[in-house]
């Protein structure tokens, strides 16, 4: 599905910022895990739209007043194709999730504003994480206003059913039913692997004469 802006429109919404999705490697490798195991979180349900690096245009007629999360999760809007997020076309609905990955060149006025921008425009949880300080901070909205999670560790998202873990060396996130959120790089290494012993068990079945069997 492609969404359509209005044929009235006469303002252009850019699709694109002119900043870069990310300024370093390890940057990039947690916005995509993040933004890859939300799409497999919510893969069954049609009416959940996950995003990273979109730019959310919040107000109708205003084309400044935006930003784009590294991931973010709109529950009540279709999946589809979109340049932009514009509020007014999705029946004015927020994203009630969103997540960023800080890098040594974030600034603290930057991410300040972007923690205002997500309060006032209705964002429900606010994740921000930091892979070189392994520092992880979490707002939920509490009436009309974001408040900091006090205790990071072992938190549930209310919204994701998502737990952070921060009781290793590193960030971990875990899906409702458990499981570990895993990178492309893990899980293609992880299905690499469950080939080569499904080869290995073919070989084993094929010197003990029993190869039509396993094939059949």
């Amino acid at each position: 599905m492609i969404l359509q802006m209005p044929p009235s429109q006469k303002i252009i919404y850019p699709d694109d910022n002119g900043q870069p999705i990310s300024n370093n490697t390890e940057q990039f490798d947690w916005i995509v895990m993040i933004k890859e195991n939300l799409e497999c979180l919510f893969a069954k349900d049609a009416n959940v739209f996950v995003a990273g690096d979109l730019l959310w245009y919040p107000i109708e007629g205003d084309n400044v007043t935006c930003t784009a999360p590294d991931a973010m999760v709109v529950i009540g809007r279709p999946k589809g194709r979109r340049g932009s997020y514009m509020q007014w076309v999705e029946d004015g609905i927020a994203p009630q999730v969103v997540f960023e990955i800080l890098s040594p060149s974030n600034r603290a006025s930057e991410m300040a504003k972007k923690l205002k921008f997500y309060d006032r425009y209705g964002v429900e949880e606010y994740y921000l994480y930091d892979p070189s300080r392994i520092d992880l901070t979490g707002w939920q909205r509490i009436g009309n206003e974001l408040d900091v999670i006090e205790a990071m560790d072992d938190w549930v998202s209310s919204r994701l059913g998502i737990r952070f873990d921060m009781s290793s060396e590193q960030l971990k996130l875990y899906f409702p039913d458990g499981r570990e959120f895993t990178s492309l790089k893990d899980a293609s290494a992880q299905l690499q692997r469950e080939k080569q012993r499904a080869d290995r068990l073919a070989q084993r079945l094929r010197e003990l004469g029993i190869e039509d069997e396993f094939e059949n």
